[in-house]
């Protein structure tokens, strides 16, 4: 279920930090990532959960590895210097994608969603909402890492922690709104916010509970998107300033 498109009818604002947020990821893939083929930007740029607990650079060296079903052999390019504090990776890897596919699913879910967020809460609120949200959902990743053992030197990178902090804000804000999704990528209809963003929740849940569970990881940083989701849904009323009122008036 892929949303295209909600309804904004209420909104008074012009979302112009969700556009420059759209913006800011679309350069950074373009520019500093070489639309996606710089490997060295991702491996000396993501965030790495062992830098982050150590605070020290990690250098590794590239690997080859060798498919048992194929017997095809490939390789995996080393951890690269990171020339900045190793605690920035946290939100410069917030606006790097992984490729064309990551990032496009990244801004649509962004631009549906961000703008009614930012009309709420306001152009400065939401900025410092969205960050605080990808922040929130880096810890979660971290604190999987940590209990588990496991990715403690694989890469994360992707805006998806603070849109998935955005979406929850969303259903907490908007539940009622409706939402223009493709059911199995290729039928358009409508549905409310809560079926939309529900099935999004779910998914996750169920993927990021197997991974703990022993499944085989598919790649993706789940509890990243249930860590920032939850804490949207949870905290977004705190943010959020008293409902403003249409002005009312009489004409005679």
């Amino acid at each position: 279920m892929i949303p295209i498109g909600d309804d904004n009818g209420t909104r008074l604002r012009t979302p112009f930090v969700t556009w420059a947020l759209i913006a800011a990821n679309v350069l950074v893939f373009v520019f500093f990532q070489g639309f996606g083929t710089d490997e060295r930007a991702v491996m000396s740029y993501s965030m790495v959960p062992q830098e982050i607990f150590s605070g020290r650079d990690v250098v590794t060296q590239p690997q080859t590895f060798i498919d048992r079903s194929t017997g095809e052999r490939y390789s995996v390019p080393g951890l690269g210097e990171t020339p900045v504090f190793v605690y920035l990776t946290i939100f410069i890897s917030m606006f790097m994608h992984g490729g064309f596919a990551h990032i496009a699913g990244n801004m649509l879910f962004l631009s549906v969603f961000g703008d009614n967020v930012e009309d709420r809460l306001g152009h400065v609120r939401f900025l410092l909402f969205y960050l605080l949200a990808g922040l929130i959902a880096a810890a979660a990743h971290l604190l999987v890492c940590l209990l588990t053992g496991d990715g403690m030197l694989t890469p994360t990178l992707g805006a998806s922690g603070a849109i998935s902090g955005v979406m929850g804000a969303y259903l907490r804000l908007f539940p009622g709104n409706r939402v223009r999704v493709l059911v199995f990528n290729i039928i358009p209809t409508t549905v409310s916010a809560v079926v939309a963003i529900g099935f999004w929740f779910l998914f996750q849940l169920v993927n990021g509970l197997g991974y703990l569970g022993g499944s085989r990881a598919d790649g993706v940083a789940y509890a990243a998107h249930i860590g920032g989701f939850i804490y949207g849904f949870a905290r977004i009323r705190r943010w959020a300033p008293p409902r403003r009122r249409r002005a009312q008036y009489f004409i005679y």
